[in-house]
């Protein structure tokens, strides 16, 4: 499978570089993939279209401050460090820039003071660094106060205050992700009490997204590519009511694709049944593959030649979604991280 069959050529002005006055107020394409066809209308209509009695699968990881500015000791130069993952207490996996001026056991400072102090222990074989934090007190506290919401590159300007509450879903609640799930940015409280009202139900789960989900392909064919892994947890409550749902015969949408990830880890027994999990998922979804685990699927418009464009396209076919990613430029929708959201039914 060719990572070419995966480009698209996008207008530099249908990158969204803010989000939307109002979060339910972006554009929804209802994508059908029974009979082939799109419907446009906005993200606030969206329980006209979910199936009855659906059960929507929400990831509540929250976004922390992942992008850190700071001085390295002695010599004041800029170091800036974006967190990667947490490998265990106060030892962080992060990218450094500019890397050659980092080695083993340079320090680096952040925030006024001594408050946050990095020391760099290793680099590991992908080039990132393993460094330990020294600090006292909350450390997710600390990263509120001397870090920058981690605005995704092709975002081209500086975090702003409007980023702190935007670049999170409503229901976001367990610290640890340093991308937001973009899916999950369009939904309100008063959406939520509508859908309810509709008998439309929801359940969480917990994968904190890693910037390895976003990172580029950079191999010619697709099979070879790996996953960076991701950690997630299913409690044993939210795979009881999934497995209820699959008995009662509701459909099963998921908000984002790192619920599909994540649900399609934990259905990975023989009996297709949801397990609780906790741990990291490697899969990687491309076409060919069988869905076991979901039935719907809201999602934005993913980069070209990104895994998420790919797994979106295992879902619901290669040609659609060419087809339906050629008519949302076509009607002007806007795309990525702030723009507007597909459902796949």
């Amino acid at each position: 499978m060719k990572l070419a069959d995966y480009d698209y050529h996008l207008p530099e002005d249908r990158i969204a570089q803010f989000p939307l006055q109002q979060r339910d107020a972006s554009r929804l394409m209802v994508v059908d993939r029974n009979s082939g066809t799109f419907h446009h209308t906005q993200f606030a209509q969206i329980g006209e279209f979910l199936p009855e009695k659906a059960l929507l699968v929400l990831n509540n990881t929250k976004v922390i401050p992942a992008r850190l500015i700071g001085k390295k000791i002695p010599t004041g130069a800029k170091i800036e460090f974006f967190l990667l993952d947490q490998k265990e207490e106060r030892i962080w996996e992060v990218l450094v820039k500019p890397g050659k001026r980092v080695t083993t056991s340079t320090h680096v400072v952040f925030g006024d003071g001594d408050l946050l102090i990095g020391q760099v222990m290793a680099q590991t074989e992908s080039g990132s660094r393993l460094v330990r934090f020294r600090y006292e007190g909350d450390f997710y506290a600390i990263l509120a106060e001397v870090g920058q919401v981690p605005l995704p590159p092709y975002i081209k300007r500086t975090p702003t205050t409007i980023d702190h509450e935007r670049y999170q879903c409503v229901y976001a609640d367990s610290e640890g992700a340093v991308a937001a799930p973009t899916a999950g940015l369009h939904f309100t409280p008063e959406l939520f009490a509508r859908l309810k009202q509709a008998r439309i139900d929801v359940v969480e789960l917990t994968l904190h997204v890693g910037l390895g989900t976003f990172q580029p392909v950079k191999v010619a064919e697709v099979e070879a590519h790996k996953m960076h892994a991701e950690y997630f947890e299913i409690s044993h409550q939210t795979a009881a009511r999934l497995n209820l749902a699959m008995e009662q015969r509701k459909k099963i949408v998921a908000v984002g694709t790192t619920s599909v990830r994540a649900l399609e880890t934990a259905t990975s027994g023989d009996d297709d049944m949801y397990a609780p999990y906790q741990g990291y998922t490697d899969i990687f979804i491309y076409p060919g593959y069988r869905f076991k685990a979901i039935d719907a699927l809201i999602t934005n418009f993913h980069l070209p030649k990104s895994t998420l464009l790919m797994l979106v396209s295992a879902f619901a076919g290669h040609e659609f979604i060419r087809e339906a990613y050629q008519e949302a430029i076509k009607q002007k929708y806007r795309f990525y991280s702030y723009g507007d959201a597909m459902l796949i039914l």
